[in-house]
């Protein structure tokens, strides 16, 4: 999976462990947090590796798949978690800011499932699941770049859904709210909507949006895919609703 070394990515790593897969933990940068999530993994019993790839990169790509299946075998599993932010108004919003955000957030997608796809097609089973947003579907002020990259990850999770379905393999994308992460860390007005506009008044853990992602892996959800799956707390149902009254 890409996006591993922490936060999300290093939870999902640890759930799909868990269940006893062997895990490959990308990342670009953070290689003493990608160890630790190894260590983490093999100290409750599973199986990982990580490996540094820059996953906007077709040879960072190969490098990460080449990694895996020559320790694992082939790639019947893929989670897209890797991500960036590079908040700006858009009047003031740079091209390289809106080319790093689309290329680390949706064309490295592209490159991942391209290479994905004709090992779990000719298996006839596969599991892809990317990591999107709710901010794929409804948005705030200086994050166009962001929310342009998570609408189309969802865009392209179901057209590829749609192509790939009567081989066994299933594309979905779930989509995060508020999560405890050190991505939103230093945004404050994030952090107070977790106490007024989320109806469960507070931010996610990383293990519950992992717990998701653990089954739309799973063999037995077959029959679920094209879809987004979103974990926000309430936030999308209450869209007309600003702030939660106290009990």
């Amino acid at each position: 999976m890409t996006g591993a070394s922490r936060g999300i990515g290093a939870a999902v790593a640890r759930e799909l462990a868990a269940t006893g897969r062997p895990v490959i933990v990308g990342f670009r940068q953070d290689e003493t947090a990608a160890k630790q999530t190894v260590a983490d993994i093999e100290r409750a019993g599973g199986t990982a590796l990580a490996c540094r790839a820059d996953v906007t990169e077709a040879d960072g790509v190969e490098a990460l798949f080449r990694t895996a299946e020559e320790a694992y075998g082939r790639v019947l599993v893929l989670v897209n978690n890797a991500g960036i932010r590079a908040d700006q108004v858009f009047a003031a919003m740079e091209p390289s800011d809106w080319h790093a955000v689309l290329d680390t957030n949706l064309s490295a997608v592209y490159r991942t499932m391209h290479r994905a796809l004709p090992v779990m097609s000719r298996a006839r089973f596969g599991r892809i699941v990317n990591i999107g947003s709710v901010l794929g579907s409804r948005s705030l002020p200086g994050v166009a770049n962001y929310a342009a990259a998570k609408a189309g990850l969802e865009g392209l999770t179901r057209s590829v859904a749609v192509e790939v379905a009567r081989r066994g393999i299933t594309v979905n994308t779930v989509a995060p709210g508020l999560v405890e992460t050190e991505l939103v860390a230093d945004v404050e007005f994030l952090r107070r909507s977790a106490r007024t506009a989320i109806p469960a008044r507070r931010a996610a853990q990383p293990a519950e949006i992992a717990s998701c992602v653990r089954f739309l892996a799973a063999p037995e959800a077959g029959y679920l895919t094209g879809t987004t799956i979103t974990v926000d707390g309430g936030l999308s149902a209450a869209a007309f609703v600003p702030h939660v009254p106290k009990d």
